[in-house]
């Protein structure tokens, strides 16, 4: 922590027009509701505590994903709005923390870290919640590819702080925003035509499930890495890295490739093949993980 202190100098880009143009907007507009002596990090926890209550709520309503397959009981349509909602509230409570913060001058270090430990945990929640929208099964995704899925996600993360460890200044990603409000369209959606509505190929024989896959992987791909690696380069051409060793560079992604190598390894070795009989909690695991060294 003192480290962290010590070298932390809060510096960020949003380059993103939603993000620009809109969502900045509303922010400023919801951040003046809040009294000025309500701390931001009680915000960022409260934000949270609401992806993790989605969370929940879908365990309890689809429990090994199987609810949205052709055949079983479906997630009732008025969780589907409750969740919606409240993913969109907690994007907005992670949007307007900050904005508390320097309105109420109560800007920190630790309030930064605190911020950026939720932020990482947060990850696991959304993406398997998400997951319950198309689930496993014939017209879903297998539950290891959804674990590849979620790693992108991760990788995603850790790679914007990637670029601020060697640059100085943490460039924002777009996919952030975009999956934000598209997943809570999504969830408000399915509410009103039913998870059978995604069963249905969009676009010759390309499902639903597929496009969620590709734009997952096409986002990191040709947005996140390509800007990451870009940012990298200009800092480089410019003389202004943090670090020059390849060791130091590198440093912060060993431990997150560690973790992908040890628990696929656990996977593909698991006597009790425990991806398919608790793919939750087993995800649950991996983002906990991924939260606490990252």
């Amino acid at each position: 922590l003192l480290g962290f202190v010590s070298l932390s100098q809060y510096s960020a880009v949003d380059s993103n027009p939603l993000s620009l143009y809109v969502m900045h907007p509303f922010w400023n507009a919801v951040v003046k509701i809040f009294p000025t002596w309500l701390a931001p990090n009680l915000i960022t926890f409260s934000g949270f505590l609401l992806l993790v209550f989605n969370f929940f709520l879908m365990a309890y309503f689809d429990p090994d994903f199987y609810a949205s397959a052709p055949d079983h009981q479906h997630v009732p349509n008025g969780v589907w709005i409750v969740v919606g909602l409240l993913n969109f509230m907690a994007y907005t409570l992670d949007g307007v923390d900050g904005k508390q913060a320097r309105r109420t001058n109560s800007s920190t270090p630790l309030g930064e870290l605190f911020d950026h430990g939720l932020d990482s945990w947060a990850c696991v929640y959304f993406v398997v919640t998400v997951y319950s929208t198309f689930g496993r099964g014939s017209t879903g995704v297998s539950v290891f590819v959804l674990y590849l899925l979620l790693w992108v996600v991760l990788f995603s993360f850790i790679l914007s702080h990637w670029e601020k460890y060697n640059t100085g200044i943490l460039f924002l990603p777009w996919g952030y925003d975009i999956s934000q409000v598209t997943i809570s369209i999504v969830y408000i959606v399915t509410a009103f035509v039913g998870v059978e509505a995604w069963y249905a190929p969009f676009l010759f024989n390309f499902l639903y499930r597929d496009l969620f896959t590709a734009m997952i992987i096409a986002c990191a791909l040709t947005v996140t890495l390509p800007m990451s690696l870009y940012n990298f380069y200009k800092a480089y051409k410019n003389n202004t890295l943090k670090h020059h060793s390849v060791y130091e560079i590198l440093l912060p992604l060993v431990s997150p490739v560690l973790l992908f190598l040890l628990c696929t390894t656990w996977i593909f070795l698991s006597p009790t093949d425990i991806l398919e009989v608790q793919p939750r909690l087993f995800y649950f695991m991996v983002g906990t993980a991924f939260a606490n060294i990252s």
